[in-house]
């Protein structure tokens, strides 16, 4: 194929040949990189007709259908009552004032319209109040009879901590159902975003007296799930199987001892319909178990977040809990066979060098096709958020840069064997921000990365938070003023892929580097150096601030508090000061990632400590 040949196929499949690094380097990618990712794209649905089943718009702007003639037509609202359409132009209209789903009407002829707000949902201002809350690796927290995996109960035993302090939300780890654990587990790697994962359900907090009596009946299986609540870290397959077992006796003890009981959760899981039986039936023949204990550990989890988030709201919390959104999903699992046609094939997801990991990474997952949603009329897309905000405050999209390229490369391919693929940027975040709206939702956008030019303005301008995060808000010349951080963002003092506070303080992620064989003695000294130099430019930053307690962690989140995001969120790790990071990006086996649980009470009064300081901080950040 010649090379003209091969960039106009490029540029009519979406795939960015040239792009730019982290660093600002011009890159372009090797010709037999973009014939291999050519012929996967073919392989997965195209773009269909000329006449997009679903176009989208915002709010008393201007809407071009294809196609339309210069006759009346009217908007349909989705109570079916019809509104004259105003025409603005040739094919030109004018775009209902009320968000929804609409359909324009010319004759016999209808379109199907998301017309979106503005902006995304957030809480109505409250004087005085800047919100800020905690983030949270739900496996990590353990919760009183808990299996030895955390769940909603032990998210659950924080809320009055965070209450009493002011606390307005709980950012969790992704709760997706997760593909059959047999070794390790993460939770960005999810079999189907649309449902929860069963082990993350609370046995001991919604069936108190069941769990408990299944317990008290099996010595055995008590013993185990004991042994795994004291664990320091997720031993996966083992725990997993004793929480399952544990689980699965449920039903049965209702049916004997509370009938009454178990006929009102078989309501609701007939309610469920065939969405929940055809999950259950796919998940079963995945893992080998019964259908009918995955639907019910299904239930359980539903009932439990659902129960959480109401309690949550009804304690004073203006957002409660903030889900996490996997980008992709794995492409063995339910989410992939349901969406078998328009899935990427032979494609999987990943990022090329950044910040993050200088070799780029290959994630093992999938995602959807860009000219599959657009002939599908981004049904999958539309489910999927609904189905991520049902029941809850907020949700952060992780990879939000998704929304306009994802780094795709065939799989099993290197990670820097990629190219970028556009997506339908605008209609996406059309529909990101309708459903927020429709569903009272704070949605979080995780851009961090490779940031193509504008992505931040545009998803401001709608109302999508980004993340401001203490390590990376410096220059040459040292850390950021806090004054300078967005106020369009969450402020963060680490995330699940950087280390805490104190163990970046202390060096910890460059020991381990170093114990990897990532770092040879001159690229760790260099790095040594560099660190202790970073730690004196924060400790000057809070000193320029007026927050030098003498103790440069607890002064680390009195910067993030202070900042003027609207947002802000202390990772329990900080909260905790501990000095591990849950995961370390480009590893799988090599470092522990996603099973350390925390240290059941720890220094509760150092903890209680960091709250008020970090609640604190934030007042004052509000009447400054």
């Amino acid at each position: 194929m010649s090379e003209h040949a091969l960039l106009r196929r490029a540029a009519e499949a979406g795939l960015q040949v040239r792009w730019t690094d982290v660093a600002g380097v011009e890159r372009e990618v090797a010709p037999d990189v973009v014939e291999a990712v050519l012929r996967s794209l073919a392989d997965s649905a195209g773009a269909g007709g000329a006449a997009p089943p679903l176009l989208t718009c915002v709010v008393g702007h201007t809407l071009s259908v294809p196609g339309a003639g210069s006759g009346d037509a009217h908007w349909v609202a989705e109570d079916g009552t019809a509104h004259p359409a105003r025409q603005t132009g040739a094919g030109q209209w004018q775009a209902p004032p009320t968000p929804g789903y609409w359909h324009w009407a010319q004759g016999p002829r209808l379109q199907a319209v998301a017309v979106a707000p503005q902006r995304s949902w957030f809480p109505a201002p409250d004087a005085g109040c800047r919100h800020w809350g905690v983030a949270a690796q739900v496996y990590s927290v353990p919760g009183t009879g808990d299996g030895g995996i955390g769940d909603s109960g032990g998210i659950a035993e924080w809320i009055p901590r965070l209450r009493a302090h002011g606390a307005t939300a709980i950012a969790l780890s992704p709760i997706h159902a997760s593909m059959p654990i047999r070794s390790g587990f993460s939770p960005y790697s999810p079999s189907d975003r649309r449902w929860l994962e069963p082990l993350h359900g609370a046995p001991l907090q919604q069936l108190p007296e069941a769990a408990a009596a299944v317990r008290a009946a099996d010595a055995d299986l008590d013993a185990r799930l004991a042994a795994h609540e004291a664990d320091e870290r997720i031993r996966w397959a083992e725990a997993a199987a004793a929480k399952w077992q544990w689980i699965g006796r449920l039903p049965a003890w209702l049916q004997t001892h509370r009938p009454g009981q178990w006929r009102q959760i078989e309501s609701e899981l007939r309610a469920g319909g065939a969405p929940l039986a055809s999950w259950a039936a796919q998940t079963a023949a995945l893992s080998r178990s019964p259908a009918s204990v995955q639907a019910f550990g299904q239930w359980l989890a539903q009932a439990s977040w659902r129960k959480l988030q109401h309690g949550a709201r009804q304690d004073g919390m203006a957002i409660g809990l903030i889900a996490d959104l996997a980008v992709g999903f794995d492409p063995a699992g339910v989410e992939a066979q349901d969406n078998a046609g328009a899935v990427l094939q032979g494609l999987e997801l990943g990022a090329p060098p950044d910040a993050f990991n200088p070799h780029g990474q290959a994630w093992g997952i999938t995602g959807y096709a860009p000219g599959a949603l657009r002939a599908q009329g981004y049904a999958p897309f539309i489910t999927l958020l609904r189905a991520v905000m049902a029941q809850r405050g907020g949700v952060r999209i992780d990879h939000i840069l998704g929304l306009l390229r994802l780094w795709v490369l065939p799989r099993g391919a290197g990670a820097g064997q990629g190219i970028y693929l556009r997506y339908p940027f605008d209609d996406l975040l059309n529909l990101l921000v309708l459903e927020s709206w429709r569903n009272h939702c704070v949605v979080i956008g995780e851009d961090l990365g490779v940031v193509p030019p504008g992505i931040r303005d545009a998803l401001a301008a709608r109302g999508v938070l980004g993340m401001e995060v203490l390590a990376f808000n410096r220059d040459e010349q040292g850390f950021l003023p806090t004054a300078q951080w967005r106020k369009s963002a969450v402020a963060m003092s680490s995330t699940h892929d950087l280390p805490p506070v104190a163990g970046w303080l202390q060096g910890r992620d460059l020991q381990w580097r170093r114990q990897l064989g990532w770092n040879d003695e001159d690229a760790d000294q260099t790095q040594t150096v560099r660190r202790q130099a970073e730690v004196q430019q924060l400790a000057a930053r809070a000193q320029a601030e007026g927050v030098d307690s003498g103790d440069l962690q607890r002064d680390a989140l009195a910067l993030t508090a202070r900042a003027p995001s609207v947002l802000a969120l202390l990772p329990l790790e900080d909260a905790t000061a501990s000095i591990e990071q849950p995961n370390l990006p480009g590893t799988v086996e090599a470092h522990p990632n996603w099973c350390r649980r925390m240290a059941p009470h720890g220094d509760a009064a150092a903890i209680e400590g960091r709250l008020a300081a970090f609640a604190a901080q934030r007042r004052q950040g509000a009447t400054a």
